[in-house]
């Protein structure tokens, strides 16, 4: 499975609409991540191409490059962007997610996997971020995703490949999050964002409204994901089976008489 595109300097200017100049003196200026290095070449991921394009954004709404700096350094680095807007203990603060870790010891693990705890498959959990180590224990990051992947395999799914979905699903999880935090920093933060950077407060009916807005749209997220995906299943189940039952008519189809 191919993983997540990475581009050269080039190809990371041309695809966000800039120069290389412009892309190197944003590296300069720390405005972007330093891309990964093998031997020689810097490769760029989607995570650097969408950077650049909240920095134009950004700069098309009037922001200096001091501003946008000090608003990404906020994003990346443990200031609180809600203490930066003046929004602490409001809804942009509180986690999108509500996962609940689960600790497991190796032999709890392999009860539920039997005989796929292999270190293969070990070490792509890890990686993936589903597994983490804690002293002699797992600790499963989401309880949710651990009785789905324990209901897949014991379904006849092979570990390794719930493994692979599960990486496949992350970066499409990956681009959907992209999608709907583009929208709210686009129509909802785009006010407060302008003026935390150029350091003037944000107006207490301004945070009303944002607060508001964030918490009627947490949900909203998850419902449109959820009915697009049940969608999307129905369309490529009929699919399937459209494509079974004509091949299944056709192998069963009597060919022509023969004569005599």
């Amino acid at each position: 499975m191919p993983g997540p595109r990475e581009y050269r300097v080039a190809e990371l200017a041309e695809a966000a609409g800039l120069s290389v100049r412009t892309v190197r003196f944003y590296r300069e200026r720390r405005l972007l991540p330093p891309p990964r290095r093998e031997g020689r070449i810097a490769w760029y991921g989607g995570h650097h191409l969408a950077r650049l394009r909240v920095i134009a954004a950004l700069l098309e709404r009037g922001h200096t490059l001091g501003g946008i700096a000090e608003l990404l350094t906020a994003f990346e680095c443990g200031r609180d962007v809600g203490e930066l807007l003046g929004l602490a203990g409001a809804a942009i603060t509180v986690p999108w997610s509500a996962e609940t870790a689960v600790r497991l010891t190796p032999a709890e693990l392999a009860d539920r996997f039997p005989g796929e705890v292999t270190p293969e498959n070990l070490t792509a959990s890890v990686d993936i971020g589903y597994l983490r180590l804690d002293g002699d224990d797992l600790v499963h990051i989401s309880r949710r995703l651990l009785d789905a992947s324990t209901a897949l395999v014991a379904h006849g799914v092979p570990l390794a490949a719930v493994l692979a979905a599960g990486r496949e699903v992350r970066v499409h999880a990956d681009a959907l999050a992209e999608t709907f935090t583009t929208l709210i920093r686009t129509h909802v933060l785009a006010g407060a964002l302008a003026r935390a950077a150029s350091g003037r407060a944000v107006p207490p009916a301004e945070l009303a409204r944002i607060t508001e807005s964030l918490e009627q749209l947490r949900p909203l997220a998850g419902t449109v994901v959820e009915a697009e995906v049940a969608m999307a299943m129905d369309r490529r189940v009929r699919t399937e089976l459209d494509e079974w039952l004509g091949a299944h008519g056709a192998a069963e189809e009597p060919g022509p008489a023969r004569p005599g």
